[in-house]
């Protein structure tokens, strides 16, 4: 399946769920109904109380079920930081120092770079010797990644890579959300066992010998037995729904790094050591288990795991796999745990993760490409919709080496909180010594505040000479560090951009793409369950928005009108066959495609797969593919969350 596939699934997947979830939580009050019913009886009421009882009862069984699956989800709300906050894991800064941190935090922002989704808040569960992780959120906007330490002590750089990427298949294929929705409906049933638990241990004993209290003693019973019913079957279809997404999660790892060892050299460690991937904390065991790389507690049935047969998954990463190679690996890391850092060493990597010139996995700087490659040829429509939403590992070969050539103060000053915000405000001043640059300076102050200002202004110099590949990739890294600020200066921020971008009385295709990305952004991390959803719209419905967002892209890279009309003629009759394409005009395409993106991210999933095939007509009738085409193409693909890899030279 591509990520469109994907995305209808996960929406198919979650549908299935809620209508399971209405079938349990009909069956439940009916059996609570019938208690009721059954206890009424016992004191002889007449019909028309027992009609009474019986609705009462469904009325708060039914209240009692949305409270905790509503006071849950709410809770979950902000995303993937809430799920690791709510199990104790601890953030990750990126800009740490320490030699494992560095390396995850390499790991995870050479990713994001070559798979095009902003890099994910990371955060380390501290006294977790098992090896583990999770991925956690909504969108790719709010995504975070928990490992444990033993993770990170005991994984080498590639079996850390397989891990990440594992988790970034998660993000990728929307399973975040259906993660979440699991926590907070399990919470639900869960709560109508603890409801009849307490009040069998509270009330239930007063009068619980005469017909006045059978009706509490036998309705509470009910509900406490149900209730744990109820989930022990939820925990069932949480497992079973989840051991086929991480046999999914493996094959995408797989297909990422295009590598298997690092992927099986996890899975053996966690079969070697005697802490495995099983958390100490139980309850955080069991609320993320579904999430977990591996399994999260010990479970005693097969039906009840959440992840297949750690020897099954090694197996089918590596045929050649002994079951018998366990009991040599229990020996061996019982004398001595594994050390990440120690066999990094031994295979050439510095201590900070990345490679060195013994054992380079990253190619020179020299050969990065710009976004899609600048002069890229022969790429058809269908291989760039094919992309979306996966990686290669030559998108991953060109995230390390992009990482790399990013200068080290640059990518700094990009990923500091106290920092991010100037560096992007600083990409779109004009140099000093410019007219232009003073009125800027003076917006951004009355905005944001003069210190501000001045750390923007500090920092031009820095950023303006940024080759154009290597701008929006420094956003990319930048962009998540705005969600630490408060509302008001985001509000403030994304005005000040907006200013900045219209202050020489133009916008330039790279100032539209930052000023879009960091809004959407802003807006996904601000509101994070509705701008999740996976939408139904028809292309019919957002016509006059399309037929800019392809004339756009038409004339970004043409070097003639004809050349512009050709490519727009053919992106539109991809979509519209019976379409009249008069010649293209960029007059206030801006303003268009402000009001018209909540459309286009609201299309179906296979009607994104359509315009994104569209799109990458425009932008390859020529033949060629510019900087200023790339931009635009992946800017557009984002703001409909579809994330699009460089496409690479």
């Amino acid at each position: 399946m591509n990520f469109f596939d994907h995305q209808r699934a996960a929406r198919s997947s979650t549908l299935k769920l809620v209508f399971l979830f209405i079938v349990a939580v009909v069956a439940m009050v009916a059996f609570i109904d019938a208690a009721a019913a059954v206890a009424m009886t016992y004191r002889r009421a007449d019909p028309s109380a027992v009609f009474d009882v019986v609705v009462g009862v469904t009325a708060v069984t039914l209240l009692i079920i949305a409270g905790g699956m509503i006071t849950k989800t709410v809770a979950l709300r902000q995303g993937g930081a809430a799920v690791a906050a709510s199990v104790g894991a601890v953030q990750v800064d990126p800009t740490s120092s320490d030699p494992q941190l560095r390396r995850l935090v390499n790991i995870v922002e050479e990713m994001s770079l070559a798979s095009g989704v902003p890099a994910p808040r990371l955060f380390v569960l501290p006294e977790e010797p098992g090896i583990n992780a999770f991925a956690a959120g909504f969108t790719p906007a709010d995504a975070a990644i928990t490992v444990t330490s033993g993770a990170l002590s005991q994984l080498n750089r590639d079996e850390l890579q397989g891990v990440i990427a594992h988790e970034f298949s998660h993000i990728l294929n929307g399973d975040m959300r259906l993660n979440i929705r699991l926590i907070g409906l399990l919470n639900g049933i869960l709560l109508i066992g603890l409801t009849g638990l307490r009040v069998l241990q509270f009330g239930g004993g007063r009068g619980g010998g005469s017909k006045n209290g059978a009706p509490i003693w036998m309705i509470a019973l009910a509900m406490m037995v149900l209730g744990f019913i109820g989930v022990f079957f939820a925990n069932i279809i949480k497992a079973a729904v989840s051991r086929q997404r991480e046999w999914l999660a493996d094959a995408s790892a797989v297909q990422f790094t295009r590598q298997t060892d690092g992927l099986v050299g996890a899975l053996k460690k966690i079969a070697g050591i005697a802490s495995g991937s099983a958390l100490r904390d139980a309850r955080s065991a069991t609320e993320v288990s579904h999430m977990l790389f591996g399994e999260g507690r010990r479970s005693f049935r097969a039906w009840y795991a959440t992840h297949p047969p750690l020897a099954d998954r090694i197996k089918a990463l590596d045929p050649s796999f002994d079951p018998r190679e366990v009991d040599a690996l229990k020996q061996r890391y019982g004398q001595r745990l594994p050390d990440g850092l120690a066999e990094d060493a031994m295979a050439g990597f510095t201590p900070t993760g990345t490679a060195s010139a013994v054992g380079a996995a990253v190619q020179p700087a020299a050969t990065v490409a710009g976004p899609f490659g600048a002069g890229r040829r022969g790429i058809s429509p269908e291989q760039v919709a094919d992309r979306a939403g996966t990686l290669t590992r030559a998108d991953l070969q060109h995230g390390s080496a992009l990482h790399a050539t990013i200068p080290p103060d640059a990518r700094r000053l990009a990923t500091q909180p106290s920092t991010a915000a100037a560096a992007i405000i600083a990409l779109l001043l004009a140099r000093p010594g410019d007219p232009l640059h003073a009125r800027q300076l003076a917006s951004v102050a009355q905005r944001l505040g003069h210190r501000e200002a001045q750390a923007a202004a500090a920092l031009v110099n820095t950023m303006t000479v940024l080759p154009a590949e290597l701008r929006l990739p420094l956003v990319d890294l930048a962009i998540p560090q705005l969600a630490a600020h408060p509302p008001a200066f985001r509000e403030a921020l994304l005005g000040v951009l907006n200013e900045l971008a219209v202050a020489d009385g133009s916008v330039s295709m790279f100032e539209y793409c930052v000023t879009r990305l960091v809004w959407s952004y802003l807006q996904d991390a601000a509101n994070p369950h509705r701008r999740s959803k996976v939408g139904h719209g028809s292309l019919d419905r957002v016509r006059p928005t399309v037929t800019t967002l392809l004339a756009t892209l038409a004339v970004a890279g043409a070097g003639d009108q004809e050349s512009a009309r050709r490519a727009y003629d053919g992106a539109l009759r991809r979509l519209y066959p019976d379409a009249a394409a008069p010649p293209p005009r960029q007059v206030a395409w801006q303003q268009a495609l402000d009001q018209g993106w909540a459309g286009l991210d609201g299309l179906a999933p296979k009607a994104k797969q359509a315009l994104v095939e569209a799109m990458a007509v425009a932008v390859t009738a020529d033949g060629t593919v510019t900087t200023a085409e790339a931009e635009m193409l992946r800017a557009a693909c984002a703001l409909m969350h579809v994330p699009l890899p460089a496409l690479l030279t």
